[in-house]
């Protein structure tokens, strides 16, 4: 337990250092400093510094938790997302030692920090590993297939860059409107970390029973008020007025969740938008989008999909089939996540066809890198949290 105990804490300075790197990435780009000695530029290299430190100590802590438990530690959600951002930290890192770009930091960095504190919500203990996830092909196909959405996120940062840098915000147009909508689904991974901080620390939700859908019994313990339950469903402890009864095929407690993690979204969107800002969360975001050569955002996008995309078809598809066909003795079942990382490819190589074959660039390039993005969390957050299917492990 030791092993874990130093993990944890290796983790919890890895985000800390990574946070000082989007302050100072911040400082770098809006050209904010309260030391005149200290110039832009160096400002941008403290954080890159910092980012790399961080993700040290995060590998550390990745070996440390894999010596506590004994086995690569990428077997639930909390570990998989908190490797999930530790790879698009590693990308990052990648492309911004190319071509040196401050603002780049400022948006990506965030959405890794989002991504690990999205993690940290989950229960980190200990547990067995379960049969199914007892093969070597563990850490080959879940790191494979993680570094591959790590490298792709940098697409999504740099055309969020771009379609920031180009859009009008004084003008209505489905560009500015997708935009805000962006920043709102932004908002709502914010929210699932308060709220899950706030429910913890208060003690509401409650614990039911029910007969799943295989015939067995289960429990559900729910650490958010109660708005979602199985069909048959009896409350054993907590807040009464269970009113809404869903099929079991669908996790009720992880779309109870969800539903939370909106409600939260949307507090903060509106407090963002018409009381701290007074204007869209997009439009506040613009001037420092507009440091960017439109050029180098386009070209950044294109090199991360053409060198992440290979990797991610390699590990969450090819290796995948592999470890299916040894597991469960067919190469492919239309499993929700085995489909959902079908269309994630699908929709690079789309991205990558139509530059290639019919010259797209600018904004349309740019919405595929920021749908492609969209969908890799929609497999990672909505169906893990609420479709039941074979890799609903956490």
């Amino acid at each position: 337990m030791e092993w874990i105990e130093w993990s944890s804490r290796m983790l919890f300075i890895a985000f800390f250092l990574y946070a000082i790197s989007t302050v100072l990435f911040t400082i770098a780009v809006s050209g904010m400093r309260k030391d005149r000695n200290v110039n832009r530029v160096a400002y941008g290299k403290y954080a890159f510094i910092l980012a790399i430190i961080g993700f040290v100590a995060q590998m550390t802590y990745f070996f440390m938790r894999w010596a506590g438990v004994g086995y690569a530690p990428v077997s639930n959600l909390y570990e998989y997302t908190t490797f999930f951002g530790m790879m698009m930290v590693l990308g990052f890192l990648v492309v911004y030692g190319i071509y040196k770009n401050d603002v780049l930091g400022l948006f990506a960095m965030p959405v890794a920090l989002l991504v690990i504190a999205f993690a940290s919500m989950f229960s980190s203990e200990v547990a067995p590993l379960i049969p199914a996830l007892n093969s070597v092909w563990l850490k080959i196909h879940v790191t494979t297939a993680a570094l591959g959405q790590g490298i792709l996120a940098i697409s999504f940062a740099s055309g969020l860059i771009f379609l920031l840098n180009e859009t009008s915000m004084k003008e209505q147009s489905k560009s500015r409107t997708w935009l805000e909508v962006t920043m709102f689904v932004l908002m709502c991974t914010l929210g699932f970390i308060i709220v899950s901080m706030l429910f913890k620390g208060i003690g509401t939700g409650g614990v039911v029973e029910f007969t799943n859908d295989r015939g067995q019994a289960e429990t559900y313990e729910y650490f958010m008020p109660i708005l979602f339950v199985p069909e048959g469903a009896q409350l054993v402890s907590g807040a009464s007025g269970l009113s809404l009864e869903l099929p079991n095929w669908i996790n009720t407690l992880k779309l109870n969740t969800l539903i939370w993690s909106v409600i939260g979204g949307i507090v903060i969107y509106v407090l963002l938008r018409f009381v701290i800002l007074r204007k869209r969360v997009a439009e506040a975001l613009q001037p420092l989008a507009k440091k960017v050569d439109l050029d180098l955002a386009d070209e950044i996008s294109y090199r991360s999909v053409a060198i992440g995309l290979p990797v991610f078809i390699l590990g969450g598809l090819i290796f995948a089939m592999i470890w299916a066909q040894i597991a469960w003795n067919r190469f492919w079942g239309w499993d929700p996540k085995e489909v959902w990382a079908l269309i994630t490819m699908l929709i690079y190589i789309y991205y990558l066809h139509m530059r290639i074959q019919r010259g797209w660039t600018g904004t349309k390039a740019a919405w595929l890198c920021v749908g492609g993005f969209a969908i890799i969390m929609f497999n990672l957050v909505f169906v893990n949290l609420v479709i039941a299917g074979l890799h609903s492990y956490a």
